[in-house]
């Protein structure tokens, strides 16, 4: 599977991509003139991890995932598999070896917040593996149907009705999201 940019899904899966990209250099650059250059690699990274794991959608991970299917195939699922792991991994270094490290942004305080609260903060998480799988799956498909005979074929064997399916299941997700964190009155403060 290569990028293809005569292809509309592809062509905005890379800019999609790159806008990600510019935000993350964007943020890091921020945050290492407001505070100082290791400073700003903790914090763009736990909030990438952020991103990762507290959203319901492939925001974090398609950063990752996205240039890993065009260059080798792996399908979009997978590679976001590891970097869900990456994500905890950091997470639990941070938490270990330095806590204070998401002190300085809301964002990261948020996120501290949740990662240390099982209950009922923990939900947050799972509902975010569901509306990211979701949307990674969905953006696995879309990938893969990109010729027209491969679009009469997934469109035989269901395509339309999956698509569907999984456009209201993500819709689901993302409402019940939002409705937790009203519940749990998650807010990010003015910082």
């Amino acid at each position: 599977m290569s990028l293809k940019l005569e292809h509309r899904t592809h062509r905005e899966s890379l800019w999609r991509f790159l806008i990600l990209i510019g935000l993350l250099i964007a943020y890091f650059a921020y945050m290492s003139w407001k505070f100082d250059a290791a400073t700003g690699a903790w914090l763009s990274v736990l909030s990438w991890s952020f991103f990762v794991l507290c959203t319901p959608v492939a925001d974090g991970g398609f950063i990752v995932a996205f240039p890993v299917r065009l260059l080798f195939g792996t399908r979009m699922i997978w590679t976001q598999v590891v970097v869900w792991a990456v994500a905890i991994a950091i997470n639990l270094t941070a938490l270990t070896i330095a806590p204070t490290a998401y002190d300085d942004s809301a964002l990261t305080r948020l996120l501290q917040a949740i990662l240390t609260q099982p209950w009922p903060y923990w939900s947050i998480l799972l509902l975010s593996a569901l509306g990211t799988g979701l949307s990674i799956w969905f953006g696995d498909e879309m990938m893969d149907v990109t010729g027209h005979h491969e679009r009469k074929t997934a469109h035989k064997h269901g395509f339309k009705f999956k698509v569907i399916a999984a456009a209201s299941l993500g819709v689901l997700t993302i409402l019940a999201y939002y409705h937790l964190l009203s519940e749990l009155g998650v807010a990010i403060p003015e910082g």
